[in-house]
């Protein structure tokens, strides 16, 4: 079902003896029906300019003035209530004036990318370029949902068209199975579930019974890579390890796929991987190590922890699934438990001087004070696990990293956050995050925006909304490039020489502006937390027990 096409046109009125109707009534609903056309924001510019004639018109008559001073307290009284009817407007006006940046934002990328990258991966914006990894549309597939939740209608339709006509799956290339997952699956079923377009569903069949070889392995830890296009899987050219997170992390989207499908095969072969890593040994205090071999089925590299690369969408999706399932799966609610008392044990630090709570890393024992960005998804997790009735302290923690999250912004020179940050613990330091010269690099990364949305979502507190504005605003400063597109940057302690990338991952689109906007959005309903699941890629899923 494709979005209703606007209706740029009013329709006459004729009468049955077919001369039109001429009445003031027509004229009244004509009005009327040119008022609705208007957007919301024009709707609100206009009544916000007339409470603002108001207002300024009975302070300057002097009629009226004369009035005023010879009834002080009923003025005062007057006129507090017009500015209590005008603060709503303010609010309202800021709000919708947000929602437009982002929707300005994302129009400005598909600019980039419609023009220089159409059909390809992934857009170079500074050489008006294009960059391949599969070889299947990544960006426009990714961004998919992200114009139905802002309202893109002309953007969706061209890219439906594309996904119509152009999309195919039968191609000799290999694929990773983790990024299509999430990337492609994930896209195409949050799409169908939003527009009700059974192409995408088709769609997501295709390429979801084109993944599965992936899951022919002796241990049934599934390889990293597959060809789509032969029905062959393989690991990586070195080595036969597969990363925890990338084989614990696509369990949404395949019992999904069995749901809508009715075949328990997607379904059964994910929650295999996930019964195995379940009773695994290795694990610290519920806290897994970042490889798993795809031949015996054990984990390598063990002895080293953390949440951020190759290890930390494991953790989000164990919540995740306990809640997709209804609340049903009691060892999946229990290993993210253990794992949430795991980084307070063994991974929760405070910072010098300020005392930021941060998440770092152990490794054989020793811990390091090193923080990927990535990591910023925990704060958004752990207030969705509060929501859904886990611990009040999850909560309380989940405001502590938030906290953090954005004073690793805040405390660069560009207020873009780096990849990597290291927390000082020493007394005598001056700041609390230092940043090595190999780590500074800004990939648009969404998962702080991620966060604050849940955080706003749970508490109103607005401090969230102006943090993200706040980041918003210097995307649009240091990684915006005028022909259309945004890069990811080098250096965010250089604000005069930021140094891009040249590249416009397609997470930018799918994640990090559809974050945005719902954080910027007063609408509760608007992918309601008690209906959707996210993705680990922002691609809201439906909650089996809300359908």
């Amino acid at each position: 079902m494709l979005p209703p096409s606007r209706r740029d046109f009013v329709s006459l009125t004729v009468s049955e003896s077919g001369s039109y109707t001429n009445s003031k009534q027509w004229r009244r609903q004509s009005c009327w029906r040119k008022w609705k056309q208007l957007s919301r924001l024009q709707r609100s510019l206009i009544l916000f300019t007339l409470m603002l004639l108001l207002v300024g018109g009975i302070t300057t008559s002097p009629t009226l003035i004369g009035h005023w001073r010879a009834d002080l307290p009923n003025s005062c009284f007057f006129l507090w209530i017009a500015l209590k009817q005008l603060f709503p407007v303010f609010l309202f006006l800021s709000a919708e004036s947000r929602l437009e940046a982002v929707r300005e934002a994302f129009r400005h990328a598909w600019k980039g990318y419609k023009n220089f990258a159409w059909g390809h991966d992934e857009l170079k914006p500074i050489s008006k370029s294009y960059g391949e990894w599969f070889g299947l549309g990544l960006t426009l597939i990714d961004a998919l949902d992200t114009m139905w939740i802002l309202g893109l209608e002309e953007e969706f339709a061209e890219a439906r068209q594309w996904v119509a006509k152009e999309l195919s799956f039968d191609k000799n290339v290999d694929v990773n199975l983790f990024e299509s997952t999430i990337r492609i699956l994930g896209s195409l079923l949050s799409t169908y579930h939003l527009t009700g377009d059974s192409l995408f569903l088709e769609k997501a069949k295709d390429i979801g019974s084109r993944l599965m070889p992936a899951f022919n392995t002796a241990s049934k830890i599934p390889y990293s890579d597959v060809n789509i296009g032969k029905g062959t899987a393989h690991p990586p050219q070195w080595t036969s390890d597969s990363s925890v997170a990338e084989v614990t992390s696509i369990q949404l989207e395949f019992r999904e796929l069995s749901r809508l499908t009715g075949d328990p095969k997607y379904k059964l072969a994910v929650m295999e991987v996930m019964k195995q890593v379940h009773k695994l040994d290795g694990k610290q205090d519920g806290l897994v190590p970042m490889f798993i071999n795809t031949n015996n089925g054990l984990f390598t590299h063990q002895g080293m922890y953390t949440l951020g690369a190759r290890a930390d969408s494991y953790y989000e999706y164990l919540l995740k699934q306990w809640i997709q399932g209804g609340k049903t799966e009691k060892e999946l609610l229990d290993d993210y438990l253990q794992a949430v008392e795991g980084v307070k044990k063994n991974l929760l630090k405070k910072s010098t001087p300020s005392g930021l709570t941060f998440v770092g890393e152990l490794s054989h024992g020793h811990f390091s004070p090193k923080m990927d960005h990535l990591v910023c998804f925990l704060p958004g997790t752990l207030a969705l696990g509060a929501h859904y009735g886990l611990p009040a302290d999850h909560m309380e923690l989940a405001k502590q990293l938030m906290e953090t999250c954005y004073q690793i912004y805040a405390q660069m020179e560009t207020g873009l956050s780096p990849e990597i940050a290291h927390f000082n613990m020493h007394e005598g330091s001056t700041q609390d995050v230092d940043v090595k010269i190999a780590d500074r690099h800004n990939l648009l990364r969404p998962e702080t925006v991620e966060s604050l949305f849940y955080l706003y979502r749970f508490t109103k507190d607005k401090k969230y909304q102006q943090w993200g504005w706040e980041i918003l605003q210097n995307f649009n400063k240091y990684t915006r490039v005028p022909t259309g597109g945004y890069t990811s940057i080098n250096n965010v302690r250089d604000p005069a020489s930021p140094s891009p990338r040249d590249k416009m991952e397609s997470f930018f689109l799918g994640e990090t502006l559809k974050y945005f906007y719902l954080l910027f959005s007063e609408d509760p309903n608007l992918i309601s937390l008690d209906k959707y699941v996210f993705n680990t890629e922002a691609h809201p899923l439906p909650i089996w027990n809300s359908l």
